[in-house]
């Protein structure tokens, strides 16, 4: 795991946050009644960001678009 970097709820999110992981954030925080004092973590997992609230809100994404081997197959395992 790699860690990432911190930023205040309805903050616009670092430029080392995925925009692919971006519209995740924002529907978080538009379902969030309270946010006040909150923080988003972003860590990576294995190459995959993830993007966790301090309330335990947690946004990911299965794999980055260009995220595959040298022949171009997904790697699911």
């Amino acid at each position: 795991m790699q860690l990432g970097t911190r930023w205040a709820f309805g903050d616009e999110p670092p430029r080392s946050v995925p925009m692919e992981l971006r519209p995740g954030i924002r529907a978080a925080e538009a379902d969030t009644t309270d946010g006040v004092g909150r923080h988003w973590t972003l860590t990576w997992l294995e190459g995959r960001p993830i993007a966790e609230l301090d309330d335990g809100t947690t946004v990911t994404l299965e794999r980055l678009p260009d995220a595959t081997d040298e022949d171009g197959a997904d790697d699911d395992w």
